[in-house]
């Protein structure tokens, strides 16, 4: 089958189409033959070699950590789906290979009627990690949450996660986003010199808590928050010297235990909510492109840019 994969760190360019063996499901598991599946933007930061320290890399490096398909195998000990069944969810964490034209998922959920193929695929990897950050984060009813970055492929979903949990949200973007952010329920701002100020106006009693989907902005955004414990990164490599905690989710060993340099568990929970929020019409996925395998380092590029608005998919 072809898969995407690279074999160095570098630039998207090293990115590229290889024939592999297809996987198959184990206990626990299904597969699906993909239709669609996501581009994660920290796999761009594994690829460049910024998270070498971090996460562990063994070369080659298959990519892609969520995906929506048809199921065409169902491993031992696995009830509730069945083949030709429409899911998405996300691969091992360990392993990946979400970007092929058959994936393992070790988590999954039916596939939202409304939700498209290029919604689904991208799906499980915005919720997930929204989930696991709002969970950390402790966002609850009648607080207030700023999102840096939130018309960004998880920044999109995280908002709505968050309003669906009844919290008011601030979202930070680009003018020409503002528009789109307020019809996702977020109140929208600019980024950049002065945010203090513009989140103050917008919220004159404070923020509880603040998610950075960004990166570069964790000085102005501790001091919004008034504590670096209610600031939480998916983006900034510089959080530790800012006393801020990255979050990135990683496999647990046989102790249950989150493996990989300040992981935290995956929050595959988030997957089940997400379905019943799509399907009261509170939760889309936008997509800003979607590509065929063949075009992987062209996603690669766009996601580089961080100007998408939602997320970048793969075609199977």
């Amino acid at each position: 089958m072809r898969a995407i994969e690279f074999a160095e760190y570098g630039p998207p360019s090293v990115v590229y189409v290889a024939e592999v063996p297809q996987p198959h499901a184990g206990p626990g598991e299904i597969r699906i033959a993909v239709r669609a599946s996501g581009v994660s933007p920290g796999e761009m930061r594994i690829r460049s070699g910024a998270l070498r320290d971090v996460v562990p890399v063994t070369f080659p490096f298959r990519t892609g950590f969520d995906a929506a398909g048809v199921v065409d195998e169902v491993g031992d000990g696995v009830a509730g789906v069945d083949e030709g069944d429409e899911v998405f969810g996300m691969v091992g964490a360990a392993t990946r290979g979400a970007n092929a034209e058959f994936a393992v998922l070790t988590g999954w959920a039916p596939k939202p009627a409304g939700w498209s193929w290029e919604e689904a695929g991208g799906a499980a990897g915005a919720v997930e990690t929204s989930t696991r950050v709002l969970d950390r984060l402790a966002v609850r009813a009648g607080q207030t949450l700023l999102v840096q970055a939130a018309a960004g492929g998880v920044g999109t979903v995280a908002v709505q996660l968050a309003v669906a949990r009844g919290a008011t949200v601030i979202g930070t973007a680009s003018a020409h986003n503002h528009d789109f952010l307020r019809s996702l329920g977020a109140e929208p701002t600019t980024y950049g010199t002065g945010l203090a100020a513009r989140v103050g106006a917008l919220a004159p009693a404070g923020v509880d808590a603040v998610f950075d989907c960004a990166g570069g902005a964790l000085p102005d955004l501790v001091a919004i928050a008034g504590d670096t414990a209610r600031v939480v990164t998916i983006a900034d490599m510089d959080a530790a010297a800012h006393g801020v905690h990255m979050s990135h989710g990683a496999p647990a060993d046989e102790t249950g235990k989150a493996v990989g340099a300040g992981a935290d568990p995956l929050a595959v929970h988030g997957l089940a909510l997400a379905v019943t929020l799509a399907g009261e019409g509170r939760l889309r996925v936008p997509v800003a492109a979607a590509f065929p395998l063949a075009e992987a380092a062209a996603a690669h590029e766009l996601s580089e840019t961080r100007h998408a608005r939602g997320k970048i998919v793969l075609m199977s």
